[in-house]
């Protein structure tokens, strides 16, 4: 057996990355973070044992692991990438790890969850990657339609319900996390709950065919509207399989495209890549798809996406996300590195982050050409030649990892320090790039 504590992270690695690199051969994609985050959370609505097959060994998982333990769930690695939950007979709240749960976003899909467990506990404030103010509105709005209540203080939530009821809720905004939330909130409720404008995104998707296999009928799956049968109680013996991650797809493609190489990404979820494909053909993007198949959960297509070297311009208009089918929030950064070996100037508009488009003029450290316009919108001119440099890990997943990407297509030595925000999200990655061609180093201090 393999324990969770065992592999407990280290801020302080390094990446050593000498360019530039030129890709080949072939990679799997790996199975999806956020995939795994909703499903850990939702495990804890089945009293009995939950097998989690595809759960990727990353940071974020370590963290949400040591959150359930400190409340006696008991978790474990019984195979490389298979989690086994089992949940204690009663919860004891006041043992939480704090620290835990501050680090990590995620730990706000535990409040659906938890108030099945019980009607009164505090939650600390959420925390992840830093890009502004985000506010819990989308989360609030949808659990106190059923008649939950969290008041903020200035350290924690507080939330209590006296008795839940099914609702017709209409999602304050297209968040994926709270759409998971009242998911997990509604499937113990008995009744039928209607949810409308929730976003159809892989991670909402998988909690979906997750509590389906739970016994939980939900209607509408893949549309903005789902309609949730709650049931009593789930007592059962439960497996699953997580699917693969858009978002890591989407990083080998980025990481193709900047260094004109030729790469095979396999076990791609094309739903969720489709429009970003589209965007990076405007752009000059050559590539293929293979034909579809399915991914171990029986649902999510799948295929196999030839990447071949490319010369880019930029696009017509600018490049800016939107909640699925809308280009990915976590895919558009991947634009920007792509962006600094296109002709022309690419306007990329981040405008659901106060600050993360200040973290890509980080790539201007190893030459490329980003004008921060106002905290929202930045312009790429290209193509730049990028050179090596040091640069100190950016707080956030997304924008960390372009700056790896950047590296990759960089002359000379670069080193990327304090890596943690990349472990967060991505299992081994050095290795992985390593073995389709890139050169990297991993320094622990």
């Amino acid at each position: 057996m393999i324990y969770i504590h065992d592999y407990m992270h280290n801020s302080s690695i390094d990446f050593e990355v000498t360019g530039p690199t030129k890709l080949k051969g072939a990679i799997v994609t790996n199975t999806s973070k956020n995939g795994a985050m909703g499903l850990m959370c939702a495990a804890l609505l089945n009293k009995s044992t939950t097998i989690l097959h595809g759960i990727p060994r990353i940071e974020e998982v370590n963290r949400m692991a040591e959150l359930l333990e400190s409340l006696d769930v008991r978790t474990r690695f019984i195979d490389e990438h298979t989690l086994e939950i089992v949940p204690p007979k009663t919860i004891n709240f006041k043992n939480l790890d704090a620290v835990a749960a501050k680090s990590m976003r995620s730990a706000l899909m535990l409040i659906g969850p938890f108030i099945h467990l019980s009607k009164s506990f505090s939650m600390p404030h959420a925390g992840g990657c830093k890009m502004g103010e985000r506010t819990i509105e989308a989360h609030r709005h949808g659990l106190e339609e059923f008649g939950v209540s969290i008041v903020t203080h200035e350290n924690h939530y507080k939330i209590t319900h006296k008795g839940l009821r099914p609702k017709d809720i209409i999602m304050y905004e297209a968040s994926d996390t709270a759409a998971e939330n009242i998911l997990m909130a509604a499937a113990l409720i008995p009744g039928k709950t209607t949810i409308e404008f929730a976003p159809p995104n892989y991670q909402v998707q998988e909690v979906c065919f997750f509590l389906e296999a739970l016994g939980v009928k939900i209607e509408g799956i893949g549309s903005t509207t789902l309609v949730v049968h709650g049931v009593k109680e789930i007592n059962k013996p439960a497996e699953y399989t997580n699917s693969e991650d858009p978002i890591e797809a989407m990083m080998y493609i980025a990481a193709a495209a900047t260094t004109h190489s030729k790469l095979v990404i396999k076990r791609a979820p094309i739903d969720f890549l489709k429009l970003e494909l589209t965007k990076l053909k405007v752009m000059g993007l050559k590539f293929s798809l293979g034909k579809e198949y399915k991914s171990a959960n029986g649902r999510t297509k799948l295929v196999d996406i030839t990447v071949l070297p490319s010369k880019f311009k930029a696009p017509p208009d600018k490049l800016h996300a939107l909640p699925y089918p809308g280009i990915n929030t976590d895919n558009l950064p991947f634009f920007v590195p792509i962006a600094t070996q296109a002709e022309g100037a690419t306007l990329i508009h981040d405008w659901m982050w106060e600050n993360r488009a200040i973290y890509f003029t980080e790539l201007n450290r190893l030459g490329a050409n980003i004008t921060l316009l106002d905290p929202h919108r930045a312009l790429v001119t290209g193509p730049t030649k990028l050179k090596a440099a040091q640069v100190v890990c950016p707080p956030a997943l997304r924008p960390a990892v372009i700056v790896l990407i950047a590296m990759l297509a960089a002359e000379g030595t670069s080193v990327l320090r304090n890596v943690y925000s990349i472990k967060r999200g991505y299992e081994e990655v050095a290795e992985k790039l390593n073995s389709i061609g890139a050169n990297i180093k991993v320094l622990k201090n």
